[in-house]
């Protein structure tokens, strides 16, 4: 597929996935034609994904800070902020931690679709996947259906990871470096947006381009 024509000696290709080879090649053109190409270049993409908070999809009441990877929500109610890079395949860990929360809280942290509804818990709709935690258990939540309650909640300083593999088409959580619950869901295709829900009592730091917990390769997949 053609990427770029036209003046400047650099572009940039959008669209790519990561940990994949590409092959590119170029050739020089002017007023009185076309010239050859050149020998093909193999091009390697980053193994992990390095991103931030879509400042361009935050909702109204969602305060981006520290180059878009702190969300601060002034909103009573629970608003969607998603992360600026959706997954379609690969392997990729990030984690949350919180500056900021009261036992009045209960922020939802997962995955969804461009289009999640963004003015309510993430899960409500049939867009979000979510673990919604409160200082003393958590839950799974899709299509507002409410599963897997386990004990153990967050409070200020504590580390919410998710383990996003769509080799396995799976995402799981986990809570200060421990898996919170069995495999959260599964059978996911598609394409992902990281995402989590936060209102007025909580304040989020998004870390991304991590190593997956070393015990995920020994996860069976098992769910409630």
């Amino acid at each position: 597929m053609e990427v770029y024509c036209g003046k400047e000696t650099i572009c940039t290709v959008d669209g790519l996935h990561f940990n994949s080879l590409y092959n590119a090649r170029v050739k020089a053109f002017n007023s009185t034609g076309e010239g050859e190409y050149s020998d093909v270049v193999s091009l390697q993409t980053a193994e992990v994904a390095w991103f931030t908070f879509d400042a361009s999809l935050a909702p109204q009441g969602v305060r981006l800070s520290n180059e878009n990877c702190t969300a601060t929500s002034d909103s009573y109610e629970p608003r969607v902020v998603l992360g600026s890079v959706g997954f379609a395949r690969g392997v990729h860990y990030w984690e949350f931690i919180v500056d900021k929360y009261d036992a009045s809280a209960d922020p939802s942290f997962g995955i969804a679709r461009m289009d999640v509804s963004k003015d309510e818990m993430l899960g409500k709709d049939d867009k979000g996947w979510g673990m919604y935690i409160d200082h003393q258990r958590s839950w799974f939540i899709h299509c507002g259906v409410h599963s897997c309650r386990t004990e153990g909640g967050i409070g200020p300083g504590s580390t919410i990871g998710i383990l996003l593999d769509l080799d396995q088409r799976q995402v799981t959580f986990y809570v200060n470096e421990e898996q919170q619950g069995p495999v959260g869901f599964t059978d996911l295709y598609g394409v992902f947006y990281p995402a989590v829900s936060l209102n007025c009592n909580v304040t989020l730091t998004l870390h991304t381009a991590l190593d997956p917990p070393s015990d995920s390769e020994n996860d069976s997949g098992t769910r409630c």
